[in-house]
C-alpha cells in the first residue's frame, strides 16, 4: 500500500496491484493515484476504462473544452486532486493561468457559458431549456451531452479522491508548489 496513513482505501502500489488487472497497470491506470485507489475495486476499473477512452481522449468537447469542463466541476466539487492535475494539463494545452483561474470566478466568452452549465448541473441536477438551446448551438448537442457526462465522470472522481483523501501525484505537487493556482 501507499504511503496514505489516514486513508481506509489508499493507492495500491505495484506489490498490491490485482493481478486481474495487471494489463491496465502499465497504461493510464498504474499513472495516476485516483486509479490506484479505483483499483481496489479491479472491475469497476475494469468497466471504467472504456468510458474513460472516451471521456478523456474522444470527447466531441475536444481538448481545450474538456478542460473547461473538468476545471469548473474541479472546482464545483473542492477536489484539489483534480484541479490540481487539470491545472497542469490545461497548462500543457496553452491555457494561461489568468484563464484557469477565471475558472473558480467569472470566465468570459465560451467558457463563461460552459461554467454557467457546470453550475447548473451541480446547482439544478439538470440543463435548463434555454441554457442547453444556447450550448448545443454553440459546440452541438453531442458536445453537450458530452459536457453532461464529462460533469457526472468527474463527480465520481472527485467522490471517490475526497472519500480515500488520495494524494495528489508527486509529480502535479511538485508542479503546483512550483507555480500554485
Amino acid at each position: 500500500m501507499s504511503d496514505t496513513p489516514n486513508s481506509a482505501c489508499p493507492p495500491l502500489s505495484d506489490a498490491d496491484w490485482p493481478e486481474s488487472i495487471a494489463d491496465l497497470r502499465d497504461g493510464f491506470a498504474g499513472a495516476l493515484n485516483v486509479y490506484r485507489t479505483m483499483a481496489h475495486h479491479p472491475a469497476l476499473l475494469r468497466a471504467w476504462a472504456p468510458l474513460r477512452q472516451h471521456v478523456v481522449k474522444d470527447s466531441a468537447l475536444g481538448t481545450d473544452r474538456s478542460e473547461v469542463v473538468i476545471l469548473r466541476a474541479a472546482y464545483r466539487m473542492g477536489s484539489a486532486y483534480e484541479w490540481a492535475h487539470h491545472v497542469s494539463r490545461a497548462r500543457a494545452l496553452g491555457f494561461d493561468d489568468a484563464r484557469i483561474a477565471a475558472l473558480r470566478d467569472t470566465p468570459a466568452g465560451e467558457d463563461a457559458l460552459i461554467a454557467r452549465a457546470v453550475d447548473a448541473l451541480f446547482d439544478l441536477r439538470r440543463l435548463p431549456p434555454e441554457l442547453e438551446a444556447k450550448l448545443a448551438d454553440a459546440i452541438g448537442r453531442p458536445a453537450v451531452i458530452d459536457l453532461i457526462a464529462t460533469v457526472g465522470f468527474y463527480s465520481v472522481l472527485g467522490y471517490l479522491l475526497m472519500t480515500y483523501d488520495t494524494p495528489i501525484d508527486a509529480d502535479i505537487a511538485a508542479q503546483m508548489a512550483r507555480a500554485p493556482l
